[in-house]
């Protein structure tokens, strides 16, 4: 009672004071609760199958497991030293037998250089032979000499052809070839000019090259056909 009439004193109401009650305004629409009930999901949530990767541990903590990136690329490290050493190995492979197929030329030019005319030496020594029986006999005839020298010579042109060497022994009245005869002199003849009148020497060749050309004597002409020669030229 005392605070009160100090209160009372001092101006401060003692008595409560009432509030005015809030105006609640009702809803235009009545809530209507749903029809059906809310149900609950169907599938229940399954937790993924594969567990979610931890974040990168600070401090310079090492990882327990490797990050399927760099699992792939040690893969493909390991694949692409695999092919290197493959194709290294087909590498020294390859070298080796290009160095073989050199060495074994190599050998075969050193054999045609040392045993090229083995085939020609072989068709040679019954030549040989014929000469040495020939010089045995103490008192020849001459027929018998003839005789030899007729077979030893059909044995060395035996040989000759075996060896692919053919003679070039041109006839009389043949034309001059420049590239298998040569003229030693010209003489006048009774026939055409620049035709063959006798052989000196027989030439030769080796198949189709020329390993000595016939020695030949060449008609000049006679003066009419040397002045029908310049009209035509």
């Amino acid at each position: 009672m005392q605070d009160q009439e100090k209160w009372q004193e001092q101006g401060v109401p003692t008595e409560p004071v009432t509030l005015p009650p809030e105006q609640v305004t009702p809803p235009s629409e009545p809530i209507v609760p749903p029809a059906e009930p809310i149900a609950p999901p169907a599938e229940p949530v399954t937790p993924p199958s594969e567990p979610l990767m931890q974040p990168k541990q600070q401090d310079g903590a090492a990882e327990s497991e490797p990050l399927p990136v760099e699992i792939r690329l040690e893969e493909k490290l390991a694949g692409a030293e695999a092919k290197v050493a493959e194709l290294q190995d087909a590498f020294l492979r390859a070298k080796a037998e290009a160095e073989n197929v050199r060495r074994r030329a190599q050998e075969d030019i050193s054999r045609a250089h040392k045993f090229g005319i083995e085939n020609f030496a072989e068709t040679l020594l019954p030549v040989k032979d014929s000469l040495e029986t020939a010089l045995k006999v103490e008192t020849p005839s001459i027929e018998s000499l003839k005789e030899g020298v007729e077979m030893t010579l059909k044995q060395l042109g035996a040989a000759f052809e075996k060896n692919w060497l053919k003679e070039i022994n041109p006839a009389p009245g043949d034309k001059l070839d420049p590239m298998t005869h040569q003229a030693i002199s010209m003489m006048p003849a009774e026939q055409s000019a620049n035709t063959i009148i006798s052989v000196l020497q027989k030439g030769y060749m080796i198949a189709d090259r020329l390993l000595r050309p016939a020695l030949v004597t060449v008609a000049q002409g006679t003066e009419g056909e040397g002045k029908e020669n310049d009209k035509g030229a």
